[in-house]
């Protein structure tokens, strides 16, 4: 079993491949995320205490279809 971290494309291309087995992403984009929690803060939008961020795990069930749409 090989696992990875970061989700970069690389690593859904090894899925798709048969030589990886699942990656963990921990997304560098979360800049829009944050900004939108600051606009809605702003706005006086009560905002949760802990906002999670848009992430995944992904292996063969799933790295197929997710690969076209890596930025990273």
């Amino acid at each position: 079993m090989i696992v990875s971290v970061d989700g970069v494309k690389g690593a859904f291309q090894a899925i798709v491949e048969g030589e990886l087995n699942c990656t963990v992403e921990c997304s560098p984009l979360l800049g829009p995320q944050a900004v939108q929690a600051v606009h809605d803060y702003m706005d006086g939008v009560k905002l949760p205490a802990r906002i999670w961020t848009i992430e995944g795990v992904f292996d063969a069930t799933n790295a197929a279809a997710a690969l076209p749409t890596r930025q990273y």
